[in-house]
């Protein structure tokens, strides 16, 4: 029975320190496991070195570069409209025909009252011709001879006043041709033919706009002017157009005018910048977002805007740590630009930052990388 009873006890003592021992040699591997499980899942995104644009932005109007509205200049039928609404014309092309017989006719009347009165005067001379002949021989009075050629000279101012007579005419006449006066696109007609038209219409019979190319026009805070006017002193400032909410490119452009004075009210500059517009991409009318760059940063240290959290003392960044932990850091933000922030102070080059699950982060926080934007292209 004392046999029995020591190798019972023997047994009991080995399975204990079995299981001691298996305690102590599970207990790191669970807090691992226990650690992983408990880490947050979190974006990152690496610091990069690059050149950063330094731009202001601004909501401007879309502007045509010309802007007509074609109006009759004499009064007659509109017989015909011979442009297409909304459609492109150049220089020179036949907008419409007014009806053209009644100048026709004064051209003509205007004509044959010169040939009239430049006979007349022809017959003068020949007379002038003839009495200074019969003076010379005392036979024909001086005093006849002098108003011969008075009445000479009232006759060639006859005739010159019949000239611009002519002139005028063939410009009225020509006026009832209506011919496009710049390069642009027609609107809508405002005249249908077969209507009467007058010189003194407001209404006019269709507004062309040229848009190759074309104006964005917008303000500035006055603040943003001396960078301007420093940009513009180096060289061409270069315009950025999008959409109104900055989703799609429009178009590249320059600027071309810096108002000569502040408006006193808003506090504002206004500008105007040029665009191509080869596309046709900005229309008259159209509200746009503008970048305007002002200069270029070199060798930045950038990250995804997303990354940059604001708190009471600042702007701060969670870096990821080698050990997969999150360092907390207060940073220097110089500049935004295109969801890109520019850092001067507190990242390194190659640093890890999180762009996605910071509100669950504290200083020290296991984390759990979920994706890398830069390298997936996961939008941050």
């Amino acid at each position: 029975m004392k046999k029995v009873l020591a190798i019972a006890t023997a047994g009991m003592i080995a399975l204990g320190v079995a299981i001691a021992w298996l305690f102590v040699h599970s207990a790191p591997a669970a807090s691992t496991a226990r650690e992983a499980v408990h880490a947050v899942p979190v974006v990152v995104a690496p610091v990069i070195q690059r050149d950063m644009p330094l731009s202001v932005t601004a909501l401007g109007t879309v502007q045509a570069f010309n802007s007509v509205l074609v109006k009759p200049r004499v009064d007659g039928t509109l017989d015909q409209v011979a442009f297409v609404e909304g459609k492109a014309v150049h220089r020179g092309d036949l907008l419409a025909q007014i009806d053209p017989r009644p100048y026709q006719a004064q051209l003509q009347a205007a004509q044959a009252q010169k040939a009239h009165d430049a006979a007349q005067l022809a017959n003068t001379e020949r007379d002038i011709q003839r009495y200074t002949y019969l003076a010379s021989q005392k036979i024909y009075p001086q005093q006849q001879l002098d108003t011969t050629r008075s009445q000479a000279d009232a006759l060639k101012a006859t005739v010159a006043q019949d000239q611009a007579q002519i002139d005028n005419a063939r410009v009225q006449l020509e006026y009832t041709t209506i011919r496009a006066p710049l390069d642009g696109l027609t609107g809508a007609r405002l005249v249908d033919a077969g209507n009467m038209v007058h010189a003194t219409d407001t209404t006019g019979l269709v507004l062309i706009t040229q848009v190759h190319p074309i104006y964005v026009s917008f303000n500035l805070p006055q603040d943003a002017l001396p960078a301007l006017l420093s940009a513009r002193a180096h060289g061409a400032v270069a315009v950025i157009a999008s959409n109104r909410d900055a989703s799609q490119l429009l178009d590249h452009g320059e600027l071309s005018l810096i108002d000569n004075q502040i408006d006193a009210t808003t506090g504002t500059i206004h500008c105007k910048a040029t665009f191509a517009n080869q596309q046709e991409t900005l229309w008259p009318g159209q509200f746009v977002s503008l970048r305007i760059v002002l200069s270029t940063q070199h060798n930045a240290l950038t990250v995804p805007s997303a990354a940059v959290q604001q708190g009471s003392n600042g702007n701060y960044v969670f870096v990821i740590k080698p050990d997969n932990t999150a360092e907390l850091r207060q940073v220097n933000v110089a500049s935004n630009e295109n969801d890109t922030s520019v850092i001067t102070r507190g990242l390194n080059q190659g640093d890890r930052v999180v762009v996605q699950g910071q509100f669950k982060l504290e200083d020290g926080t296991a984390v759990r990388i979920a994706g890398d934007a830069a390298r997936d292209g996961t939008a941050p």
